[in-house]
């Protein structure tokens, strides 16, 4: 998909109906509409730009919303031509990595924390990035592990990646 300033300019078949679209439906529309809310759309593009300023390219994986409202687990690969201006020309390949039951009732805090584990991330390191304190963080993988039956981060993100517990 090559985006212009966080709009769809131009993508494939295989994009649009993995967000469950048609290509004419998504050319020239907003990425915000594969966010499952504006707020995420906001500080996820923030991340983002920052670190495509830097080094040029962002990757990521992360919950987005389908048009049936579904949300979808995927792998996010974006690179910019313009370090200056990171948003203006950009690429992006999402690669579906499963979908997550009942993803719909994690809050949009519980979805950043989630997205920061399949980094590699400790406590610290997602709380330094999201802006919250480690025992937040704490909390909301504990809420997750919860919510999908987990026993530890491993079987956590086992489960949410598709794979035998």
């Amino acid at each position: 998909m090559l985006s212009s300033q966080r709009q769809i300019m131009l993508c494939n078949t295989a994009f649009a109906h993995m967000f469950g679209h048609e290509i004419d439906d998504m050319q020239g529309a907003s990425l915000a509409m594969l966010y499952p809310s504006q707020d995420e759309f906001e500080r996820i593009g923030q991340r983002g730009w920052h670190v495509m300023a830097q080094e040029g390219q962002y990757q990521d994986e992360r919950l987005m919303r389908r048009r049936d409202g579904s949300l979808i687990w995927v792998r996010v690969h974006g690179r910019t031509a313009d370090l200056t201006n990171p948003f203006e020309s950009a690429s992006w390949v999402f690669e579906p990595l499963s979908a997550v039951s009942d993803a719909e009732r994690l809050t949009p805090r519980e979805r950043e924390v989630l997205a920061g584990m399949a980094k590699g991330q400790t406590s610290k390191d997602s709380a330094r990035e999201l802006g919250l304190s480690p025992r937040t963080v704490e909390k909301l993988r504990a809420s997750l592990r919860a919510h999908f039956g987990a026993r530890n981060a491993a079987e956590l993100m086992s489960r949410i990646g598709g794979l035998p517990a």
